[in-house]
């Protein structure tokens, strides 16, 4: 077997599903700590339903620090949450819920590797109800 590798370029691509709006179920979800120290939740948006249904789309989080909390309370109210006052909640609640998520692709190089890195995210305002 010969192969010319030159051209195939060094990219870790994440791509399981092409970038566009899918309804989307929350597979998982982790507890973790930002950089800075704050608490935060990461998920997995796996597609609910259509072609791509059962493939993961993408990870997201949720960050519970002061600067997070605006664009937390925005997810949690499109996940069906009243966020109109006080809100206990734990990780696994979000578990199984249903959203629909715009997905963009996003490209950067990874500072480590220096790799070419591709995957989906979800912008600031990438979130709606399911219904």
């Amino acid at each position: 077997m010969e192969v010319d590798f030159s051209k195939i370029e060094d990219v870790d691509s994440f791509l399981a599903v092409p970038a566009g709006t899918y309804l989307c179920r929350i597979g998982e979800v982790r507890e973790g700590l930002t950089r800075d120290g704050h608490p935060r939740w990461a998920f997995r948006l796996d597609i609910a339903e259509g072609d791509h249904a059962g493939r993961i789309a993408a990870w997201d989080g949720l960050s519970w620090s002061e600067r997070g909390l605006p664009h937390t309370k925005n997810v949690l109210s499109q996940l069906g949450f009243d966020v109109s006052g006080t809100l206990e909640l734990e990780a696994e609640d979000l578990e199984g819920l249903v959203v629909r998520a715009e997905l963009q692709l996003e490209e950067r190089e990874d500072p480590r590797t220096g790799r070419k890195v591709v995957r989906l995210r979800v912008p600031y305002h990438g979130y709606q109800a399911a219904s």
